[in-house]
This record gives structure tokens, C-alpha cells and sequence, in this order.
């Protein structure tokens, strides 16, 4: 039994109260009275509007479930199915046009497009990399990867990759940032002259005279360390990202270099999410205060890490930010760590960390907002924080059309009510990954108009409620398939379209999704250009490493320009191309075929369960079936799950074959976790809890609310925890 304290009329789990009083609230202007009264007129007055919006959501549901059943092949009609769309509410009359109002957003929000990471919090050496990973090393990245087409070969340094990679990287300099004259691999030194970077070249020979050429852009160069006429660090800009040169003679790259080059840092991830929600596993009271214990680290800036690496323990804690002489002799600094936003959970679940005066669970989402603002208040009150200009940036997950928007936005006020901040210091991020609100988006940003940061095409989580929204209509295509479906491409250029429209230029974020193979840095390299390209001023990366490479497309591309060409080209895909279903359009399947898909999203889905519920992991690289690592979360296994009840519905499959190659998939899946000391097998027997889990997501998927994993998965891990 979890152990209770009475708080304003809310009965909070003991060890919550504990961190609220004594680590939480310590140091700022509010007192725990005034805080628990806040939390419990907010819980209990803003609870029963959050559960009638799911009540709302449920009814819709069931009407467009009716409409499939009793409607058989009518989807093919667009009028009608957008004529019953209107009638129930699901789409609602698009109002004039308008502008966010959003007041002092960050530069890295409003004017600085690059990478964004996103990372659990309940993980405080993940959550530490990822603020830490404003800059990375270029030359590391290249060459513990495999951008360059291959991977490197044993733990031993191999001079001939680090030629390539040297090779590689200057053939970069020179793209971005070229020579008067000459190239940066012919360079021998580098100095500062009258506040201008020059490059010498040539000298190689004793009868040859080194000769000085500047960059071909002069404004280049924002600052230096060291003696002007041999700096060791250099910086130079490029679309508002940075770039350093690192020069040490001593280094063993450095003095093989004619120049000293010992590496490149790159400005990388601007901005990264600290994660409450899908790739967590959060289900009581111990959960959300390790999970709100870091994210008060963050905020105070004192959170470390005891980590041990290559046979050394070290104290990981958050970078500095970086002094540099400006071209004109003055000061210029430089941040070393990413803007953090964090990421509250939906509207959808509750939470056993405290009950109501009815006894009820809270809803977690209403919990996490007031919590995670709160703890923010440490940023704020302080100097050289996260936020410049005094934002609090929370993103908001799953919500279904401008009703749960609005909803977001009046909890916000509330909350900046309680803790006595100036309106709109809390800053909202709209992830368009539902269908309600990607067909109602510029409705949904009217809702917030006035503290909307950031809209991003949610992929994987926005395919799951295609499928579960339009579950009665037919077999739905293979998942492989989904991304040739019409709705896909609307639905990105939409986002993007209408966020311009809307006025998100140099105020607010437009991103993109995230990239999901880990260890395919060469294939993300060819293929993630396309995202800035798209006109999105931030995509999300899975790693630091990631962040590093991913920074080059947006040196590459000038995503303000890219914008410019879009607001003037009008608006692109149609809401009727948005509303296609990805329905099978009569393809005969091979039983192969169908044994391929089942296999593989059975596979998926054990995988991931599995370290959720025995090990409480949300998000991990997850070997497929063909033992390829591909980033898992809770919305991955929303598309798995919801595609096998789809199949299941439809009697494209039968409930015998599907078990029989869950338990098939137990054994592969046991075979890929087989070095993992902590790991417990599921088969032979196949009756464990996370396996149990795995089944309950498919057999029981068209049940789920908006076929979401959560509650199944939370009650598995309440369930494993209560064993264990």
C-alpha cells in the first residue's frame, strides 16, 4: 500500500509530498500551503473538464465506427465522409486568418534553426548528454560512425580513417566556409588581423613564401581564444549555427596537422525535450519524482551524474557556456548547452501519486503541468539560466482537435495564476500527431495563439490513430507501406504551410519527426536534408552523435529562405488528400507476405514491451527481425499494435496464427536480449507479464482509447512492480 499524506483535500503519495517540501519548493517565494491549495483547485476543478473531452473523443469515435459499419465503401465518397466529419464535430468551421501573438520566445525558438533532441528524463545521464549536446565533435562523429559508408574496425586508433575523416571535414570548410584563394586543406596557419580571419597557405617548400588569403566571407568569423596571431579556438557562423576549430599542436591529431587542427566542434542540437511521456515509464508516485527530481536538477543547473567509461568513474554535470574574444576586440559568449523544453504527458491518463477528495486518481497531465512549472520557477530566478528571455517551454502531446488545445491553454493560465508569473510565461509546443488536430491545425493554433512556441509532425503516433480512428472502415495497407499513403504528404506539407500562415516565422519552432535507425548515420545523412529543406526550423535526432551530423544539413540549407519561398508558393495538399485512408485497394497478399508483416510488427512489439514492463525502459534501440537496432517507443508499438487488431478485425489474419508467432517472435526476441544479465526470458512459457502485455496491446488493441499503449502498459508495470 503506497503511503499517504493528507494535502488541501488530495491524499499525495508520501515520498511526492516529501520532494514537493523539501526539495521542490525550497529556496523559491512559494510556501507548501499555497502550492497544495493551487495543485488541489486546479485537480479538482479542471479534472472534470479533462474527462469530459475523453468522453467526447470515445463518442466521436464510436459514431465514426458506426458510420464504417453502416456505410460500407462510402469512404470513396469525400463529400459525404467531410459532410459527416462536420456534422459530428470532428472537423470544425476554419475561422479568418491570423497571426500568433506569442510574446519573447528564445532565439533558438524563434530565429536559430537546427537539431533537437529528445530524451528520457527519469534518465539523468541521457537528460545531461542531451543539454550538454549543444556542440559536438565532428571528427568524432564521423569517425565512430558510419557517415562516411563504412564503420571503423577494432578500438585502436586507424590513421588512414582519420586521414578521411580530416579530408572530409576540410572539404566541409571549404564548401561553407571558402578561401579567398586556396583551400583549408592547404592551410598552414590561421591569425587574426585587424578583425579579420586570415588563412596561410602554400610555405610547404623552403623556397615558397607562406601568403595569407581571408575567407571569401568576411563576416564569417565571430570570435577567437588566444593570441590573435596564433588563436587556438576559432569560431565562424553559417545560418546562424556556429562552428569552432580547435588548434593544439599537442593533440595527436593536432600535430600531424600543418595547421595544428586538432578538431571541429559543431554547434549542434539547439534545443532538446526532456521527456515525461512516451519514452519513459512512469506509473507511480517513486516514478514521477525521479523524474521531476531531474528536471529540478536541470532548472537549478546543479544536476550531475556519476558515470563509469572505459574503466574510469567521472561526475557528469552540465556544460559551461563559451568566452571568446569578438573580431573587434570585445567579449562574445556563446551557450553551451541546448534550450530544454520538457514534454508533459496527455490528457488521457491518471496517476496513483495522488488521489482526489473522491478518491479518485488525479490526471496526470493536469500533475505534470503545475509540477514541471513549478520546478521551473529555479531558472527563472536565477542568472545565465535556461531561458533568456524568462520562457518556460512545455510541449504537449496527443491532443485531439482545438477543444483540448484550448483546454492546454487555460490550465497554463491557471498555473501561471498560482505561481503569480506574467501571462503567457508558459510557453505551449502542439504536437500535430493526432488526426483531429492535424485536420484542424490552424484552429488549434488560434486556441493558443498567444503562448504557441512549436508544432511538429508527429509521425509514428499521428499513423497509430489513422489506423484506430478509421479501424471499421477496412484491412489497412502494410506499415511499410504507410508512407506512400496520401495522407502522409499532406499531412507534412500542411504542418509546415499553415504554421507560416499562421505567423510561426521568428516566433516559434516547425519540426519534424524523428530519426529512427541509431546506427545509420550515413543513410541519415543522405535523407535527413530533407527535412530543413521541407522549411522546418528544428527535426529531431535520437543521439548527440546524431545532433552533430544532422547540424550540417542546416549549414547546408537556409530554412528562413526555404520559408520565404513557401509563404509566397501558397498553401500545398488538400484536407480531402489528408483525410484519404491508407485502406488496402485490393491487393492480394501472399501468404509470405502476410507472415512477413505479422512476424515483423510481433517482433517490435515484444521487443519494446518487454524492457517496458520487466525494466521499466521507454525508449531503446530495439533490434528488428533482421537484427537491425531501430529506435522504439511508445508510439512505435501504438502503429504495430493497432495494425495487427486492424488485420485481426478484417480476418486478414486469425487469432491462432497471431499467437502462434507472438510466442514464434518470444523466442527471437529472448535471443537478442541473451547478453543482458537483467533480462528475463519470455518463452518457453510464455505467461510472464510483459508477454502478457504484448498480447493484451493486439488482442485487446480496438478497444484502447485512440488505440494508445498506455494503459495497458501501466497496469503490466504496476503489475511486474508489485512481483517484483
Amino acid at each position: 500500500m503506497t503511503e499517504r499524506v493528507d494535502r488541501e483535500g488530495l491524499q499525495v503519495a508520501a515520498e511526492l509530498a516529501e520532494f514537493v517540501e523539501t526539495e521542490g519548493l525550497k529556496n523559491l517565494d512559494i510556501g507548501a500551503e499555497r502550492f497544495w491549495s493551487g495543485l488541489s483547485d486546479i485537480l479538482h476543478r479542471m479534472g472534470p473538464e479533462n474527462r469530459a473531452l475523453l468522453e467526447t473523443r470515445e463518442e466521436m469515435q464510436a459514431r465514426i465506427d458506426a458510420w464504417h459499419r453502416d456505410n460500407p465503401g462510402k469512404i470513396a465518397d469525400r463529400d459525404a465522409y467531410r459532410s459527416f466529419l462536420k456534422e459530428i464535430g470532428y472537423l470544425v468551421p476554419e475561422g479568418d486568418d491570423f497571426r500568433i501573438e506569442t510574446p519573447e520566445t528564445d532565439p533558438e525558438i524563434a530565429h536559430v534553426p537546427g537539431p533537437q533532441l529528445v530524451v528520457p528524463i527519469m534518465n539523468a545521464r541521457y537528460a545531461l548528454n542531451a543539454a550538454n549536446a549543444r556542440w559536438g565533435s565532428l571528427y568524432d562523429a564521423l569517425y565512430g560512425t558510419d557517415a562516411m559508408g563504412d564503420a571503423p574496425e577494432g578500438p585502436d586508433y586507424d590513421p588512414d580513417r582519420g586521414a578521411r575523416v580530416i579530408a572530409w571535414a576540410k572539404s566541409y570548410l571549404d564548401r561553407h566556409f571558402p578561401l579567398a584563394d586556396g583551400t583549408h586543406a592547404g592551410a598552414r596557419s590561421y591569425r587574426i588581423t585587424d578583425g579579420k580571419l586570415e588563412v596561410g597557405i602554400g610555405g610547404a617548400r623552403a623556397d615558397e613564401a607562406e601568403r595569407f588569403v581571408p575567407l571569401q566571407s568576411g563576416s564569417a568569423l565571430v570570435g577567437y581564444r588566444g593570441d590573435a596571431e596564433k588563436p587556438s579556438h576559432l569560431v565562424l557562423e553559417k545560418n546562424g549555427l556556429h562552428l569552432e576549430m580547435v588548434f593544439d599542436p599537442d593533440h595527436r591529431i593536432g600535430r600531424t596537422d600543418p595547421a595544428g587542427l586538432a578538431d571541429i566542434q559543431m554547434e549542434s542540437a539547439i534545443s532538446a525535450i526532456m521527456d515525461c511521456e512516451d519514452s519513459v515509464a512512469a506509473v507511480d508516485a517513486e516514478d514521477k519524482v525521479l523524474a521531476y527530481r531531474n528536471w529540478l536538477g536541470l532548472m537549478r543547473g546543479d544536476l550531475t551524474e556519476e558515470v563509469s567509461k572505459d574503466g574510469r568513474t567521472f561526475t557528469r554535470e552540465l556544460a559551461g557556456d563559451r568566452d571568446y574574444t569578438a573580431p573587434d576586440g570585445g567579449d562574445v559568449t556563446l551557450k553551451g548547452r541546448a534550450l530544454m523544453l520538457v514534454r508533459n504527458v496527455g490528457h488521457l491518463m491518471t496517476t496513483p501519486a495522488i488521489l482526489d477528495r473522491d478518491g479518485n486518481e488525479v490526471f496526470e497531465g493536469l500533475l505534470d503541468g503545475v509540477m514541471t512549472v513549478t520546478l521551473a520557477l529555479h531558472d527563472l530566478n536565477r542568472e545565465g539560466g535556461n531561458s533568456e528571455t524568462g520562457s518556460v517551454y512545455v510541449v504537449k502531446p496527443k491532443m485531439h482537435g482545438p477543444e483540448e488545445v484550448a483546454f492546454t491553454d487555460r490550465l497554463f493560465a491557471r498555473i501561471e495564476e498560482m505561481l503569480g508569473l506574467p501571462a503567457n510565461t508558459v510557453k505551449i509546443g502542439i504536437m500535430d500527431e493526432e488526426r483531429r488536430t492535424s485536420a484542424n491545425l490552424k484552429e488549434c493554433l488560434r486556441a493558443a495563439k498567444s503562448r504557441v512556441a512549436f508544432i511538429n509532425t508527429g509521425f509514428l503516433d499521428r499513423t497509430g490513430d489513422e489506423i484506430h480512428t478509421s479501424m471499421e472502415a477496412g484491412p489497412m495497407v502494410r506499415k511499410g507501406e504507410m508512407k506512400n499513403s496520401a495522407w502522409i504528404a499532406a499531412y507534412e506539407d500542411r504542418n509546415v504551410d499553415i504554421g507560416l500562415a499562421c505567423g510561426l516565422k521568428g516566433k516559434a519552432q516547425i519540426g519534424k519527426g524523428m530519426w529512427a535507425k541509431p546506427a545509420k548515420m550515413a543513410e541519415m545523412l543522405d535523407q535527413k536534408s530533407g527535412h530543413p529543406k521541407a522549411g522546418a526550423t528544428c527535426a529531431w535526432v535520437p543521439s548527440p552523435t546524431a545532433a552533430t551530423l544532422h547540424a550540417t544539413h542546416y549549414h547546408d540549407v537556409d530554412v528562413m529562405a526555404v520559408q520565404d519561398s513557401l509563404a509566397d508558393g501558397g498553401p500545398r495538399g488538400s484536407l480531402d488528400d489528408l483525410l484519404t485512408l491508407p485502406l488496402n485497394d485490393g491487393e492480394n497478399w501472399s501468404d509470405e507476405d502476410i507472415t512477413d508483416e505479422i512476424e515483423n510488427n510481433a517482433q517490435g512489439i515484444l521487443g519494446y514491451v518487454v524492457r517496458w514492463v520487466d525494466q521499466g525502459v521507454g525508449c531503446s534501440t530495439v533490434p528488428d527481425i533482421h537484427d537491425v537496432g531501430l529506435m522504439e517507443d511508445r508510439a512505435t508499438c501504438r502503429i504495430s499494435s493497432q495494425a495487427l487488431a486492424n488485420w485481426l478485425h478484417h480476418g486478414v489474419v486469425t487469432e491462432d496464427r497471431v499467437m502462434e508467432t507472438m510466442k514464434k517472435m518470444a523466442r527471437v526476441v529472448d535471443r537478442q536480449n541473451a547478453g543482458d544479465p537483467s533480462y528475463t526470458d519470455m518463452a518457453p512459457s510464455c505467461d510472464g507479464v510483459a508477454f502478457k502485455a504484448a498480447c493484451d496491446l493486439v488482442f485487446k488493441g480496438r478497444e484502447q482509447p485512440s488505440g494508445y499503449t498506455e494503459p495497458v502498459l501501466h497496469a503490466r508495470r504496476q503489475e511486474r512492480k508489485g512481483k517484483a
